[in-house]
């Protein structure tokens, strides 16, 4: 199911991640698969800024909410 949530987080992280990398690409198959607990686990190592660590968390948080339902 593709949600606002999921494709906002998408473009989100193609954005920040702009190389194709196997972290990437794992977070990708995350998102498609509606797995954001292992979104989360993958970004916890991610280096972001306090702004994008509260806008990823935001995301990751609603989609947990949607998927509950």
């Amino acid at each position: 199911m593709t949600t606002a949530t999921t494709v906002s987080l998408l473009r989100w992280l193609r954005r920040q991640l702009r190389e194709p990398t196997p972290t990437r690409e794992r977070l990708e198959a995350a998102i498609e698969n509606n797995d954001p607990s292992e979104a989360r686990q993958l970004l916890k190592g991610m280096d972001f800024n306090d702004a994008q660590r509260r806008h990823v968390e935001s995301l990751l948080t609603e989609w947990e909410r949607d998927v509950r339902t």
